[in-house]
C-alpha cells in the first residue's frame, strides 16, 4: 500500500512510517519543519522522501493519508489532500489497524514506556523476532514475525484504538491535562484500555494507581514483596546498578546494568517478566539488558572536559525529579543544573506546584519560554515561565541567544529536559564548551 504522512518528523509519525516501510509499503512524507530532527535518522536511512512548503508530492489516487495529532484539519496540506479526495485515516486509527494484524504487546503508562518498549524489542529481536514501534523514533517491521511491540500513548486517549494481546503497565500519574481533568479520569481510561487485553496484563506492583485497576489475568513486578517478579539486593557499585531478581520467590538471575535509578530497574524488570511469559532463555535476557543503550533522548550523555551534558525527554515533574536522582547518583560530586523547556500551557498550569518542587532540587535551574504547538497562549493567561521562575530560588530565563550563561561552569552536570525540540540549545552548549576545551 501507499501512505502519505503529514508531519512525518513527529516521533510517532516517523516511527510508524519506518515500520510500515519495512513491511513493504511505499511511504512519502511532508513536514513544516525544514531543519534536522533526531526522528529523521530512520527516515533518511530508508530514503523516505520528505516535502516542505509548497513543494507537494504527486500522489496516486489509492494513497492513504495520515496526519499527526499535533496539527488539525485546518492545516493547509491536510485541506489540500482532503479537497483532492484522498482517503484520510487519523493517526490513532492507523495504529489501531496495525495492532489488530499482529499479536501485539502494548506498553503503556505515564512514564517509562519508551525504555521498556525498547528493552522488550531488543530481547525479542534476538529470539522470536518482532516488529516494533518505539516512541523515540525507532520503528522496524519484520515481515516474518507475528509479534508487534507497541509503545501505547495515552495522549488524547489514542491507545483506546489499539488491540493489545498482552499489556505492560508501568505506572499511572496525572499528565496530558488538556485531555484528563484529574487522576480519576486517567485511571478510568487506563481501565478501559486493560479491559481490551486478550491475555495477560503485566503491572508494576509498586504503583498505587495501577493497582486500582481490575484485571482478570495479571502478573506483577517491582520491589514489593508481593510481586511475582521482584528485585532484591540492589546496589550501585563500580558505575553499575547491580541487583538480584526472584520469580515466584525463587532466584531467577543476577544483573549488572549500565543504568541508574530505580525507574530504569523497574523498566528492566517489566521486560524480564514479558520475556518469561514467552519462554525466552534467561541468558539472552541478561545479555541484552547488560548491554542495553538508553533510547534516544533518555539520559543520553556527552562528556566535555569535567562537564557532562544530559539530554533527556523529561517533561513531567516526576521525570524531572528522576533525572535529578539519576544524575546525582552517577555524579555525586558534581553540581547538577537544569535546563528545562516546559511543553504545553495546560500541563505547566495543572502541575505547576509539582514542577516547582522538582526544579528546586537542582543547584540551578534555567527555564525557557513554554513551548506549545497545539495550544494558544492567549487561552492560558495565568501561566508563564516567568511565574515558575518567581517560585524557584536560583532560577532564571534562558534561550538560544543567552545560552552563554552556561559558559563559566565547571564540574557540572547540565540536564537538558523537554519533550519539545531542545536540541538547538544542546548543540550550542556543546560548541561553546568544545571551544573552551581547545583554548
Amino acid at each position: 500500500m501507499k501512505y502519505y504522512f503529514i508531519g512525518i518528523k513527529g516521533s510517532g509519525m516517523s516511527t510508524l512510517a519506518n515500520l510500515l516501510f519495512d513491511l513493504g509499503n511505499e511511504i512519502t512524507g511532508y513536514d513544516d519543519s525544514t531543519g534536522y530532527k533526531f526522528t529523521m535518522e530512520g527516515l533518511n536511512k530508508r530514503n523516505i522522501p520528505i516535502y516542505h512548503g509548497e513543494d507537494y508530492p504527486k500522489l496516486d489516487k489509492d494513497t492513504i493519508v495520515c496526519y499527526t495529532a499535533a496539527i488539525n484539519e485546518t492545516h493547509h496540506e491536510v485541506k489540500r489532500v482532503k479537497d483532492l479526495g484522498y482517503r484520510i485515516i487519523p493517526y490513532k486509527e492507523l495504529m489501531g489497524e496495525l495492532s489488530s494484524k499482529f499479536e501485539t504487546i502494548c506498553v503503556c503508562g505515564t512514564h517509562g514506556k519508551t525504555t521498556t518498549s525498547l528493552m522488550i524489542s531488543e530481547i525479542f529481536e534476538k529470539t522470536l523476532g518482532c516488529s516494533y514501534f518505539v516512541g523515540d523514533g525507532s520503528g522496524k517491521g519484520d515481515k516474518n514475525s507475528h509479534i508487534l511491540i507497541m509503545e501505547s500513548c495515552e495522549y488524547n486517549k489514542h491507545f483506546l484504538s489499539y488491540h493489545p494481546f498482552n499489556t505492560v503497565l508501568t505506572n499511572i500519574e496525572l499528565d496530558h491535562t488538556e485531555t484528563y481533568p484529574n487522576i480519576d479520569e486517567m485511571i478510568k481510561t487506563f481501565q478501559e484500555f486493560v479491559n481490551k487485553t486478550k491475555n495477560y496484563c503485566i503491572i508494576c506492583k509498586d504503583d498505587d494507581n495501577s493497582l486500582k485497576l481490575k484485571v482478570n489475568k495479571a502478573l506483577y513486578y517491582g520491589f514489593s514483596d508481593e510481586s511475582d517478579l521482584q528485585v532484591k539486593n540492589k546496589v550501585v557499585i563500580d558505575n553499575k546498578t547491580k541487583f538480584d531478581v526472584y520469580y515466584k520467590n525463587v532466584f531467577f538471575d543476577h544483573y549488572e546494568l549500565n543504568l541508574f535509578g530505580n525507574h530504569l530497574v523497574l523498566d528492566a524488570l517489566a521486560s524480564i517478566l514479558v520475556s518469561i511469559l514467552y519462554d525466552i532463555p534467561k541468558s539472552i535476557i541478561k545479555d541484552v539488558l547488560e548491554h542495553f543503550v538508553p533510547a534516544k533522548r533518555r539520559f543520553n550523555e556527552a562528556i566535555l572536559g569535567d562537564n557532562v551534558i544530559i539530554d533527556d525527554y523529561a517533561h513531567h515533574p516526576t521525570e524531572i525529579r528522576v533525572t535529578y536522582d539519576s544524575a546525582k547518583q552517577k555524579y555525586p560530586n558534581k553540581r547538577i543544573v537544569a535546563i528545562f523547556m516546559p511543553n504545553t500551557y495546560s500541563r505547566t498550569e495543572a502541575l505547576f506546584d509539582d514542577f516547582v518542587k522538582s526544579l528546586k532540587l537542582y543547584d540551578k535551574a534555567y527555564i525557557t519560554e513554554i513551548n506549545c504547538d497545539r495550544e494558544r497562549k492567549e487561552d492560558y493567561p495565568n501561566i508563564s515561565s516567568s511565574k515558575l521562575i518567581k517560585k524557584i530560588p536560583n532560577s532564571e530565563l534562558i534561550d538560544i541567544k543567552t545560552i552563554d550563561k552556561l559558559k563559566d561552569y565547571n564540574n557540572t552536570v547540565f540536564c537538558f529536559m523537554s519533550c519539545a525540540y531542545i536540541s538547538p540549545l544542546i548543540e550550542e552548549t556543546k560548541k561553546m564548551f568544545k571551544k573552551e576545551i581547545l583554548w
